[in-house]
Order: C-alpha cells, then structure tokens, then sequence
C-alpha cells in the first residue's frame, strides 16, 4: 500500500514536471511570437550568443545538437530558417571540412539582446518558488 502511494507520487510528480515545461514553453512561444520566434529559436540563438563553442564564435551544429531537445533533422531545418531570416550563417568547420559551424550575424546577436529579457522574465514568472 505504502509501495503503491509512492509510486503514485512519483508518477504525479513526474506529470507536474512535464506540465510546467508545457505551460513554460507555450509562454516563450507566445511572448517571443511578436518577435517572429519560438521557444526553440530562441534557445538556438542563445547557445550561438554564449561564444563559448569549441571554435571561439560559432558552434558545430554538434554542438548544439547536446543543448537543445530537437532531432538532427529539426535543427538543420531550424537553422536554415534562421539562415534564411539573417539571424544565422553557417560555414565549412576549418578542422572537419565535413563539419559546418553556425554563427550568428549581427542582426541575430541584436534580436537575441532584444529578447534575452523577454525570455527571461517568462521563465522567472513560471518558474518562481511559491
């Protein structure tokens, strides 16, 4: 009985985790949409703004492939989206020439600062204690 009231719990607790990141991420999309982005796109400019990839600017697509929860197929069409938009260029990886990295341009850096707090306020109000 105690067995079954714990698994329960943890089913319903697992349940709530997976309602909160629902909730938070139809906010993102909603507060970002003024701003021609979604949750995801955001996250990719993110890790891009971060410059902190292997290559000093610009990360393999690797690279964000273990930061973002998007299959290899969303992110290669994500990021030719953004290509497309300005907001992202990808070049040919000088140490893998089978490699491509992804940088972001200057209008993607200025967007990304444009909405960093955007974004941000969405997660401190879904996210908040209490």
């Amino acid at each position: 009985m105690a067995a079954d009231q714990a698994e329960q719990a943890l089913v319903e607790r697992w349940r709530g985790v997976l309602a909160l990141q629902a909730r938070t991420q139809c906010e993102i999309d909603r507060a970002l949409h003024e701003h021609g982005l979604c949750a995801s796109d955001f996250e990719v400019l993110d890790i891009l703004a971060q410059n902190r990839g292997s290559g000093g600017c610009s990360y393999r697509v690797q690279e964000i492939s273990e930061h973002v929860h998007l299959s290899q197929s969303a992110l290669s069409r994500l990021i030719a989206r953004l290509e497309r938009e300005g907001l992202a260029e990808r070049g040919l990886c000088p140490e893998d020439r089978r490699g491509v990295r992804v940088s972001l341009t200057a209008k993607g850096r200025a967007l990304h600062g444009e909405v960093l707090p955007v974004q941000r306020a969405v997660l401190a109000r879904m996210l908040a204690d209490g």
